[in-house]
């Protein structure tokens, strides 16, 4: 049996051990071309095998299960808490693969129970919960709360150590007024804004990363090789960040945050052809923890990106998911783009350089790429968060493929008359937190609203080269 640590250096930041290194390689190079199609893939109608309900459209031979639904018990005694989001798999035992998972809840009505720790706000609703799943009998055997009292978590990304970095979408804090719901002052005891790293066991006592900064955090994705840790700034006017620890592998001990200039672009959240690439270049942020938000009617997110921009940095359109692989971070710009449909791009951290992969001609193409994913069959898998949300056009996921092409791999058809206790219409519901196993046998992702997780397993290598 390994080690988290060596699970997941070995596993995850070894691109020939994950089987992404070709893929990848073969992913820019070909979307560079701007040979990016759409694959005539269909997808059918799939029944969960928890509830027997219709819930997903998935390709001919693929299967899921669903669990965690919102208010459903977990092992802990605690309910299941909603808005489920961004994900990971931070261990992996004889078959028992770890998760941690998000919950984008922002109110303040009390935090979610923890047994053997404290929350971090005693106001604040939000937290992460861990999962255990077995991929060899293809069973969920549990979940609980692994850190509470936090504010908006949305996504972040998995430690090369096997903890999991969760990360705040808002700066809200003591005398805040929340302009997200009610315009109602927020009750919140402590600031909100930051990092924090989760043990997936849970955390007695949590403590914010604050020199990784304050301001609407999305995504976060590790170089392992250098140890530097980037981050992603969900706005619609948004930064590219950096965090140089002190201590590698000691976030806690401090560092420097930076924010990324693309040489020669001010602003690139208009079109930008496929393949173009950029140099890059970085400032340290003096003040990272600024951010003004009391007795505002309007809570002022922008105390670090004004400061990036002071410097050079360049602007980015809703930068949300990131992901690293074969030496490569890769992440998107949901509303980027002459469509605002979304930008998939890659930063080479030895080159320094940008590339821009993919831009959605239109919505009904890809609809506004929020999480993402390494495929470890070949090339990124998206979670979309758009804005159509009707019959025509529900949320789905799908797969760019090595070859630039998109293919479908899920679609959202949740209709519920009160199955689970909800009543509804939620195919205009994101895709969120998509993640696979190391095997590259079970991909893990959440529809956020009503708010359950589901793990899908099915022939990859066929739909891939198909």
């Amino acid at each position: 049996m390994k080690s988290r640590r060596e699970f997941l250096s070995e596993t995850f930041s070894s691109a020939s051990g994950f089987g992404v290194a070709a893929a990848l390689s073969a992913l820019g190079g070909r979307v560079a071309l701007g040979d990016a199609t759409r694959s005539k893939l269909k997808l059918v109608p799939a029944k969960d095998e928890t509830t027997g309900l219709e819930l997903i459209h998935l390709p001919e031979g693929f299967r899921y299960i669903s669990y965690g639904w919102t208010r459903d018990p977990m092992s802990d005694g605690n309910m299941t808490p909603a808005a489920h989001d961004g994900m990971g798999v931070v261990d992996e035992s004889d078959g028992i693969v770890t998760i941690v998972r998000n919950h984008e809840i922002s109110d303040d009505r009390g935090a979610l129970s923890i047994k053997g720790g404290r929350p971090f706000d005693r106001l604040a609703g939000a937290g992460c919960t861990t999962l255990k799943f077995d991929t060899r009998d293809g069973q969920w055997l549990e979940s609980r709360v692994s850190i509470s009292g936090t504010s908006r978590n949305c996504a972040g990304g998995v430690t090369p150590w096997g903890t999991w970095l969760t990360a705040e979408e808002t700066v809200l804090g003591i005398g805040s007024v929340d302009n997200y719901e009610t315009n109602a002052e927020r009750a919140f005891e402590r600031n909100h804004g930051w990092i924090f790293e989760v043990d997936p066991s849970g955390v007695e006592d949590p403590v914010p990363l604050k020199a990784m900064g304050r301001f609407v955090h999305e995504a976060v994705a590790f170089d392992r090789k250098s140890g530097i840790v980037y981050e992603t700034e969900d706005r619609g006017t948004a930064g590219f960040y950096r965090f140089i620890p002190k201590q590698n592998g000691n976030l806690a001990a401090g560092g420097k945050l930076q924010v990324a200039e693309v040489v020669g672009q001010d602003d690139l959240r208009g079109h930008v052809e496929q393949g173009a690439q950029f140099d890059v270049r970085w400032h340290t942020i003096p003040e990272p923890t600024l951010a003004n938000t009391r007795g505002l009617t309007e809570p002022d997110e922008l105390g670090v990106f004004k400061q990036g921009k002071s410097l050079g940095g360049t602007t980015f359109a809703r930068l949300e998911g990131c992901w690293s692989g074969d030496g490569g971070i890769y992440f998107d710009a949901t509303s980027g783009g002459e469509a605002s449909a979304g930008q998939i791009w890659k930063y080479d951290p030895e080159s320094e350089t940008l590339t821009m992969l993919f831009e959605s001609p239109g919505k009904e193409t890809l609809n506004m790429p929020d999480n993402l994913c390494v495929n470890p069959h070949g090339g990124l898998v998206l979670c979309e968060d758009g804005d159509y949300g009707d019959d025509e056009y529900p949320q789905r996921m799908h797969l760019l493929s090595q070859e630039g092409t998109l293919i479908p791999l899920a679609l959202n058809d949740v209709r519920l008359k009160g199955e689970k206790g909800f009543k509804g219409d939620y195919r205009g519901r994101e895709w969120a937190g998509a993640t696979f196993s190391p095997d590259g046998e079970w991909l893990f992702a959440n529809i956020q609203t009503p708010g359950f997780t589901v793990a899908i397993t099915g022939p990859w290598e066929s739909l891939v080269n198909g």
